[in-house]
């Protein structure tokens, strides 16, 4: 397929650029084949059973972004990608002309130095631990859509309530949309309640450069599966319950962890692409936000709930005025038949 199967027109009004007043009222459009069902997000208890389990994750987005000069003077704008060791980190660098290995970078109160570049990213050597340097002078990494710098409310609702593990410079978005209350409501309710944690990078942001999508090299992220959440999920499949994964960054670990088997790789790192025709053995549902035109997400749910399904489900949000992308509202995809 072609990057331009993957395009739509979206009025840029209809980009969220805060979230709504509280967690969970968003509205949720329920797709099933094309079948479309426009609810609002509070009413996902009504659309699940005992004995399903949802699988969510726990990432933590950490204050990526730093403001700095390079030793000649010039500004630079950081984007820490991962941390790779304690005084080490892979980040994107914004720059009138690229730093060279061996240069130094200066922060406030901190320095780094280039070690070396590896394609889009640079390996950067801290003068302090990556955490400490991020934590005192890092800013929350709000996505290039949201046009306004972050504020002490984007530090509370760009994160889940159950965010855990800190790596992410990213937030799993569809997992905003859960409070407390409805977290409690549906283990009272019988359904499982399990993590993964997958560190959301800044590729996710990406955009597709070559029109042969099938030409298109994803970027790595890494994730880890608990025993317990495997173990829930064969449970579940052994008693005919359903797995709903929390946003594509849940369905993306899942799947990758069973690409060579069931569960065969429970911790790694994944470059999965899913795009139409892939083949999913553990995703059975998936809730999720709505995604970049031309994006690889976008491809993702197409892959899952169908391509032509898609374009019907995103003409209508459309056409009904539904908020989108990170603070935006959520989809319940059901999977398409193999």
């Amino acid at each position: 397929m072609r990057l331009a199967d993957f395009d739509y027109h979206l009025p840029e009004h209809l980009i969220a650029q805060f979230p709504p007043e509280r967690r969970g009222a968003s509205r949720l459009l329920h797709v099933e084949n094309k079948n479309l069902a426009d609810r609002m997000f509070v009413e996902l208890p009504t659309l699940l059973r005992t004995g399903d389990v949802l699988v969510f994750n726990d990432t933590r987005v950490v204050k990526a972004r730093l403001h700095g000069q390079k030793q000649t003077g010039g500004q630079i704008e950081v984007l820490v990608e991962r941390m790779v060791g304690e005084f080490e980190a892979l980040a994107q660098i914004k720059a009138s002309k690229s730093p060279k290995p061996g240069s130094a970078l200066v922060f406030a109160g901190y320095g780094a130095e280039v070690v070396q570049r590896d394609g889009e990213f640079y390996l950067l050597r801290f003068n302090a631990p990556v955490e400490q340097v991020l934590e005192a002078i890092g800013k929350l990494p709000l996505p290039p859509y949201i046009s306004h710098n972050p504020t002490g409310d984007d530090a509370e609702r760009y994160q889940t309530v159950y965010a855990n593990e800190s790596g992410a410079v990213a937030a799993p978005t569809a997992g905003l949309h859960f409070d407390q209350a409805m977290l409690d409501q549906l283990s009272k309710q019988g359904v499982g309640l399990h993590f993964l944690t997958l560190h959301v990078g800044a590729g996710t942001f990406q955009p597709v450069r070559t029109e042969e999508i099938a030409q298109h090299r994803m970027h790595r992220e890494r994730y880890w599966l608990p025993e317990a959440t495997i173990n829930a999920i064969r449970q579940a499949k052994a008693n005919g319950g359903r797995v709903i994964a929390v946003g594509t960054t849940s369905l993306r670990a899942l799947e990758a962890s069973c690409l060579q088997g069931d569960f065969a790789e429970p911790v790694g790192d994944t470059d999965i692409f899913i795009t139409p025709g892939f083949q999913f053995k553990v995703v059975d549902r998936l809730i999720t936000n709505f995604h970049l035109p031309k994006s690889t997400l976008l491809m993702l749910v197409a892959a899952f709930a169908g391509h032509d399904v898609m374009q019907h489900a995103y003409a209508h949000a459309v056409a009904c005025q539904y908020r989108f992308f990170s603070y935006g509202d959520a989809m319940l995809l059901e999977r398409a038949p193999a």
